[in-house]
């Protein structure tokens, strides 16, 4: 080959490689441009209200009442809070601990029956959840309490269950990840499978375990469907855990249908105080992995 021909296959690599740059470079402005956009179009949709209504009154308020104009959401903010943190207290030490079985106890055979079904639990759609929650959850519930069981409960329970595949797959992927030598070291030392499980595997995992929970209340928070049939729907003020309720995903979901005017502009502004949650679920997350790490 002579130095002409090495000239232009250089020059064709080097043209195939920025190209290939410009469509990496291209793909991350999409998946840029699409979050500016959805937040651009939230924000000068739902802001209008919020003013008009005044701030505290839309996010103190305890009265939601389209037909009179009264726009509080505070009852679905505590909703939104009571329900993501009771899915957590049962999901995440039912998952952490369903991970920790996976990787250090479980046998081989027993990985490949509990792993798919994990995942195929995962695919399973929100509707099918809350027809499982509204043909299982409440009636018991019912049955227990005589309340007609759709409440926030049977809300929390579902939600439990429903982030459970994200907590698993995320703690597990963590565990794996942390290095033979930690676990050799400490067995080596004298410590038992269990210490070593507790006391080197899961703190060295911390990060991706807090990961996992933050993922998962991000689940929770942003459920719609499952709730709706479950938790009765209710824009009271939750007083306990078997009242109906209404979480502002669910309210939005159910409105915005027929909403027009102010009442819709209305529905645009409950989800910029959700978006307001999320973002700060996402500066947590950062804070707590940030913190983590460097220690």
């Amino acid at each position: 080959m002579n130095d002409a021909s090495k000239k232009r296959m250089n020059k064709k690599r080097a043209l195939l490689e920025k190209s290939v740059e410009n469509v990496f470079l291209i793909a991350a402005l999409i998946a840029v441009v699409s979050v500016v956009g959805i937040l651009f179009f939230i924000l000068m949709k739902g802001l209008p209200a919020i003013q008009e209504i005044g701030l505290f009154n839309f996010v103190l308020g305890q009265k939601w009442k389209p037909s009179a104009e009264l726009y509080g959401i505070f009852p679905m903010i505590l909703t939104s809070i009571y329900a993501t943190a009771g899915a957590i207290a049962f999901g995440v030490p039912v998952g952490i601990l369903t991970a920790v079985f996976m990787v250090e106890i479980a046998p081989e055979w027993l990985q490949r029956i509990i792993r798919p079904t994990i995942e195929l639990l995962a695919g399973i759609p929100s509707v099918v959840y809350g027809f499982f929650g509204l043909l299982v959850f409440v009636p018991i519930i019912d049955g227990i309490w005589d309340n007609g069981g759709n409440s926030l409960l049977a809300a929390i329970m579902i939600l439990g269950i429903m982030i459970l595949p994200t907590i698993i797959t995320v703690t597990e992927t963590a565990l794996r990840s942390v290095p033979k030598e930690y676990k050799e070291g400490a067995l080596a030392l004298g410590a038992t499978h269990m210490q070593t499980i507790f006391g080197v595997m899961v703190p060295a995992a911390k990060s991706g375990i807090l990961a996992a929970v933050v993922l998962g209340i991000g689940r929770a928070v942003g459920e719609t469907m499952a709730v709706i049939l479950v938790a009765g729907n209710s824009t009271l003020m939750p007083t306990s855990v078997l009242d109906r309720v209404r979480t502002m995903t669910a309210n939005i979901a159910m409105e915005m249908g027929y909403a027009f005017g102010l009442h819709q502009e209305a529905l645009f502004a409950t989800g910029v105080v959700l978006l307001v949650f999320i973002m700060l679920l996402n500066i947590l997350l950062s804070k707590l992995t940030g913190n983590t790490e460097r220690s």
